[in-house]
């Protein structure tokens, strides 16, 4: 069960993540160029679909096209009642799984000439009607929960202090490298990113993201003999999906030595994250990794943030991992 909501939630992120990447980038070059107002206009319309697009595809992901339409029902109801990223979360989610119950009662079972009235009409008619009563009905708590949890984190970046903040965002980015918790660390720095200001959380964040694959793939360089044929072979490209932020392309490597591989990439994202907020590193797009370089603020210190947590990330895995023989399973403790 876990591992299927994992499948529906990253797929809802991947379809969200086009709006979020240009929305972001169009709203940051609007910053930067006089009188782009049109530019602003159309990036903040952009970001604004991300949230329909996350429901819209979890639900997709559960039910197929069946739970497309009470999926965005579900992202846009999200908006308008404050709920936010969790209540398009559990929309997604409702819609999904409401919407396969009816495929399977109403449609799988309708006779062959009724089908088609059913997958068109019916289907969809009561699977938006009943996820937006339920909306309705939970979207004042959920945008209740939705601020107090930022609030609390508001609290925490007061109290703490941004450095120990940055620490764990860092680690909470590279710990399961895409997965819920990278994406409770994302959310929040796209959360800083509402006010329309320029944010080092972000930054922070996003190097974190940036640093496992771009480390992992110079360890595969500087310590061939400690990873497999195949792993090096990713290696070459493991670089680029890093400079993209796509922190996923370390996936492969924890997968196969996660007690060695998984600590040297929270130490460098770690360490990276506090270099880019001790410099102030701040930025208005909220993804597009070393592409959107021009648009962050002071960034010669971002990139050097992100060489020193890379190659700390390197050392350590040099350190820690033992050579391999080929065709050895190197999982082994």
């Amino acid at each position: 069960m876990h591992i299927e909501l994992r499948k529906h939630f990253m797929t809802g992120v991947s379809y969200m993540l086009p709006f979020v990447v240009a929305g972001g980038i169009l709203i940051s070059l609007s910053f930067m160029i006089p009188n782009s107002e049109v530019l602003n206009k159309i990036g903040s319309a952009a970001f604004n679909l991300m949230l329909i697009a996350l429901a819209g595809y979890i639900s997709y992901s559960i039910a197929d096209r069946a739970g497309l339409a009470s999926g965005m029902l579900a992202g846009a109801l999200s908006i308008e009642l404050g709920a936010g990223y969790l209540g398009a979360l559990l929309g997604g989610l409702l819609a999904g799984y409401l919407s396969l119950a009816f495929k399977k009662t109403i449609i799988e079972k309708a006779p062959p000439s009724l089908m088609p009235i059913c997958s068109i009409l019916v289907l969809p008619l009561l699977s938006v009607l009943i996820v937006g009563l339920i909306m309705e009905a939970i979207g004042a708590p959920i945008s209740q929960l939705t601020t107090a949890l930022n609030d609390a984190l508001v609290s925490a970046y007061a109290s703490w202090g941004s450095l120990l903040i940055a620490l764990v965002l860092g680690l909470m980015m590279a710990f399961d490298m895409g997965g819920p918790v990278n994406k409770v660390a994302y959310f929040f720095a796209l959360w800083t990113l509402e006010a329309g200001v320029q944010s080092p959380v972000m930054s922070s964040v996003m190097i974190a993201g940036m640093i496992p694959p771009i480390g992992l793939s110079i360890a595969t360089f500087l310590f061939p003999k400690k990873f497999t044929i195949e792993e090096r072979e990713n290696g070459r490209i493991a670089w680029f999906l890093g400079l993209s932020f796509v922190t996923e392309g370390a996936i492969p490597y924890a997968a196969s030595d996660p007690l060695r591989v998984i600590p040297s990439i929270i130490a460098g994202s770690s360490v990276g994250a506090v270099i880019s907020m001790v410099f102030s590193c701040s930025q208005l797009a909220p993804h597009g990794g070393i592409f959107i370089l021009p648009t962050i603020k002071n960034y010669p210190f971002f990139l050097l943030a992100l060489l020193a947590g890379s190659v700390i990330t390197a050392l350590l895995c040099g350190l820690l991992k033992r050579e391999v023989k080929e065709n050895e399973d190197n999982s082994e403790i």
